[in-house]
């Protein structure tokens, strides 16, 4: 493996970060402040606690899961998009890298800025309310596999997308209302019996699910169903990727 290629595609992308910090950092972390204080005061004033846990604690994982989800598709689909946007990717594709490599340096880096904004959102909510976490290494399975799930997402977000008003479809119609009806904010069981079904076809639900069993052991599905989804979505994306760099669509046209 050509790591030093890896490590400069990744350090590229890092650098990146920290020279727009508040689009890629602040940014995030206020506006999942602001949902946290604007969803705990006027919903947590009529509902105390969820399973036993206070409302202003529970919907902690789902606003994590929120921005998680958000953030590793924008980081990796702009990643990727901007030197296909400036046809710096022929030259990426000309150097003695493997598409392997490629992938590697730009979703690492996405997954890692997505992981870090995580960790942060969580800080910042133990500020606000007190929090708990029954299942550390599950956590972080969690984290980690979410983030370099949907940075593969993004990639393929990034590749697809001839415009920037495509790389902005996915997440803004699609995403964010799925984690918002995925249980981000409420339990599914308090939803009536054929909304329970209904939201069963919302993948989101299962992450949401299982992040939040981590913290507080109760889950709306099961943590096995939880875990054979994310990887069976992780999968799938890589399949996507692999086809992509194999029959160079839209890389070398």
């Amino acid at each position: 493996m050509n790591l030093r290629s890896v490590g400069a595609i990744y350090r590229f992308e890092m650098s990146r970060t920290m020279r727009t910090i508040f689009q890629s950092i602040v940014s995030p972390v206020i506006s999942t402040t602001l949902y946290f204080v604007v969803f705990g005061a006027a919903i947590g004033s009529r509902i105390s606690e969820i399973g036993g846990v206070s409302y202003g604690a529970f919907i902690v994982p789902g606003l994590i899961m929120l921005s998680l989800l958000t953030q590793s598709i924008a980081n990796a689909s702009f990643g990727i998009y901007f030197p296909r946007f400036t046809g710096t990717i022929y030259e990426i594709l000309s150097a003695p890298i493997s598409f392997f490599e490629i992938v590697l340096g730009y979703v690492g880096a996405a997954a890692t800025k997505s992981i870090i904004l995580g960790l942060i959102i969580l800080a910042t909510a133990g500020l606000f309310v007190p929090l708990q976490v029954a299942h550390p290494f599950w956590m972080l399975l969690f984290l980690v596999l979410t983030s370099v799930t949907f940075s593969l997402f993004g990639f393929i977000i990034g590749i697809w997308a001839d415009g920037f008003e495509k790389l902005q479809i996915i997440p803004l119609l699609i995403i964010t209302p799925l984690a918002f009806l995925g249980g981000s904010f409420y339990s599914i069981n308090m939803l009536p019996p054929f909304w329970q079904k209904v939201t069963l076809f919302n993948p989101v639900v299962y992450l949401i699910s299982g992040f939040r069993w981590s913290f507080y052991e109760i889950a709306d599905v099961g943590v096995g169903v939880s875990l054979a989804m994310i990887s069976l979505f992780l999968v799938l994306c890589m399949s996507v990727v692999w086809w992509i760099f194999k029959t160079g669509y839209q890389l070398k046209n």
